[in-house]
């Protein structure tokens, strides 16, 4: 059985990209499981999908915890635990990252001895942006499988997008086309692995938090056009804090990055957080270039900030 998670963005095309590849089995004659796995829902938002294909019956089901093939579509999640990109993953499992780090990085950073490709070539330089990378991702997948064709690849492809129109189509089609000659050499490097027993379960990795009394968990609304006085930012677990002396002042970065819109440039041109507003995604950590946004537990920072104002002057 081939077991495949793609994981991207949301608004990267992960969910088309596993039923590209999973049309693509199904056309070769195989039985295929292709569905989705959604986190925040919301654009940007870690999201993976994932495919199993066999010549016999599948009854495996779930989330696939032992992938063979694991496709990253942006290279950032890497860093994002929340993500999962590496669950599963061991010295049998082939890692292709989208980026334009090389294997032996990614190596050396994730200490994993997984067999690990890397794609540059469809990642913008300028902009970081991967267009179409659905369509790069499923068209890698299926010549790494080794038993899919270019032309079922192509049929597969068409199906799915077909309410799209051609001109949608047919640069998807030249994105996944080069994708599947790019990873020529190698070629069916992905293991056939017979059904294998389900794994021990293990326990969830969850954080168990005390209940609050209602009148301090319950938010007090009565009237309409209130959401700004929704204090959003105590859904936080972890608190985004910024070490000045690192900050390069590109607030355009984490502030064009944050979903929610509460990071702004300060008098002097730092980034400001609201943090009343602030829930806590820690995008920003991940993409600050210079490492100045550190995630700090909330507990640790309000206890930090209840120590200082306690301070005599």
């Amino acid at each position: 059985m081939f077991r495949i998670r793609f994981h991207g963005r949301g608004g990267q095309g992960m969910k088309t990209a596993s039923r590209i590849l999973g049309t693509a089995f199904f056309l070769e004659g195989f039985e295929v499981q292709d569905a989705p796995r959604y986190g925040a829902e919301r654009r940007g938002a870690p999201i993976f999908a994932y495919v199993r294909a066999d010549k016999a019956p599948i009854y495996e089901r779930g989330v696939i915890d032992r992938p063979g093939l694991v496709i990253v579509a942006d290279d950032t999640l890497m860093g994002v635990s929340a993500a999962g990109v590496m669950d599963g993953v061991d010295a049998k499992t082939v890692l292709l990252v989208i980026g334009g780090e090389d294997p032996e990085i990614w190596r050396d950073r994730l200490k994993t001895e997984a067999r690990i490709l890397t794609l540059k070539s469809f990642v913008d330089e300028e902009t970081s942006e991967r267009p179409y990378v659905g369509a790069v991702c499923a068209g890698a997948a299926a010549r790494l499988v080794g038993v899919v064709s270019k032309a079922r690849l192509e049929e597969a492809l068409t199906q799915e997008l077909e309410e799209h129109g051609k001109t949608v189509i047919s640069k998807n089609l030249g994105r996944a086309r080069e994708a599947y000659d790019t990873v020529a050499d190698d070629e069916g490097i992905i293991i056939d692995v017979p059904n294998m027993p389900p794994a021990e379960p293990s326990p969830p990795d969850w954080v168990d938090l005390p209940l609050d009394p209602a009148d301090v968990a319950s938010p007090s609304i009565y009237a309409t056009a209130t959401s700004v006085q929704v204090r959003t930012g105590l859904w936080r677990t972890m608190r985004p804090v910024l070490e000045p002396d690192l900050c390069k002042k590109c607030v355009w970065v984490c502030g064009s990055l944050c979903p929610d819109g509460v990071i702004s440039a300060d008098a002097d041109g730092y980034p400001e957080i609201d943090y009343d507003h602030c829930k806590g995604c820690m995008i920003c950590v991940v993409q600050c270039p210079p490492h100045a946004l550190t995630a700090v537990p909330e507990g640790q920072a309000q206890g930090e900030i209840e120590a200082a104002e306690g301070a005599p002057p």
